[in-house]
């Protein structure tokens, strides 16, 4: 199957003199933020617009010396990687008009069962995300990693990331070693979510989607894991998270998923239709009809053209709908603030998708 790691293998091996920001496109490094050209300013009835991309990566290197001598030693990185939050990543983002970069750490660690070495690991990581995100503080912003496997300490991991480090929320995978994250093992740290009033950042991971036990088959001949696979590692959990009744549980729960939310948010009413026919099989779910909680779940505009991103406004709310692209892994060929303003909606919806609606959710100014 065709994995991120993949995608950052190509990204990493871009020429020295050139940066590949998720495009067939290259843009030139430079320290000075917008080297590249003037930065692109969005405007809806006149009105410039801040724009936010919610779904985007980094790395950290210092992790690889800690990592030294563990079993996850080869999955440390190291330094000159693009993805990291500099001045180099500006000159992408400033010629698609996009202000303003979310990222997350992108694997999760959950393979891990030492405790204190993911305490470590998790403390370096989320330090390291804050510094990033000062050196240019206006322009990005990061989640915290936590190590879910322990949700207990993942709950401390997450406060501690948004009110010491002033992390905007945290980032998980969608599953643990297999084990699904609706399981009341994990209430733990959907509680303290809540309590934190924080937004929680969804994104399968590679070791999810092969843990399906469905690779061959998903990739077949053509290399469809990663287009395939990830989506629907997003719609299984985003699933078992509506019918296992988590979302009735915590009601103001943030859940924010990548990839459009997968492919549930197409396909809502079998879901509906099946709790009709087969009520034992939705016991969890009292009060609502599943698609009818879709309406608390947040999702991202990675999912291409004008009319997919109309759909999900109409199916999740235009206010659960923000900006995405999986930068600097090459999802996107062009700016992602173009189809969001194709699409068949009202200039207001246009404005909340390409930021008012991640502002008020990362708790960030929506002045420029």
């Amino acid at each position: 199957m065709a994995t991120r790691r993949d995608f950052i293998k190509t990204v990493a091996g871009a020429s020295a003199g050139m940066f590949l920001l998720g495009s067939r496109r290259a843009f030139p490094q430079s320290s000075q933020p917008g080297a590249a050209g003037k930065r692109r300013e969005v405007r809806l009835g006149g009105k410039r617009i801040k724009t936010v991309d919610m779904h985007t990566h980094t790395t950290v290197p210092e992790v690889a010396d800690l990592l030294k001598g563990t079993p996850l030693e080869r999955r440390g990185g190291g330094g000159g990687n693009p993805m990291i939050l500099n001045a180099d990543r500006l000159v992408r983002m400033d010629h698609d008009g996009v202000d303003v970069h979310a990222a997350s750490v992108n694997p999760s660690w959950y393979a891990s069962t030492d405790r204190d070495l993911m305490r470590r690991l998790m403390d370096l990581q989320n330090e390291k995300l804050a510094a990033q995100c000062k050196s240019f503080p206006d322009r990005f912003v990061a989640y915290a990693t936590v190590a879910l496997q322990f949700p207990d300490l993942a709950a401390e991991q997450l406060e501690e990331g948004v009110k010491r480090w002033g992390l905007k929320g945290g980032a998980i995978g969608t599953s643990v070693e297999g084990e699904d994250l609706s399981s009341p093992r994990y209430d733990p740290f959907w509680a303290k979510a809540q309590e934190l009033d924080t937004v929680v950042f969804v994104h399968p991971q590679v070791d999810a989607v092969n843990g399906l036990g469905l690779n061959k088959r998903i990739n077949g001949n053509s290399a469809a894991g990663g287009m395939i696979g990830n989506p629907l590692e997003t719609t299984i959990f985003l699933s078992h998270m509506i019918l296992d009744g988590v979302l009735d549980r915590f009601p103001l729960l943030k859940l924010f998923c990548a990839h459009g939310g997968g492919y549930l948010v197409s396909y809502p009413s079998r879901m509906d239709h099946g709790c009709l026919t087969f009520p034992q099989n939705c016991k969890d779910l009292p009060k609502k009809q599943p698609s009818e909680y879709l309406k608390q779940v947040y999702v991202d505009t990675l999912v291409y053209t004008p009319e997919n991103i109309r759909h999900l406004a109409a199916v999740c709310g235009a206010d659960k709908v923000v900006m995405g692209t999986d930068q600097p892994i090459p999802w996107v060929n062009d700016s992602p603030v173009d189809p969001v303003l194709a699409a068949n909606l009202t200039d207001a919806e246009k404005a909340a998708i390409l930021g008012g609606n991640a502002c008020k959710l990362l708790g960030i100014p929506t002045s420029l």
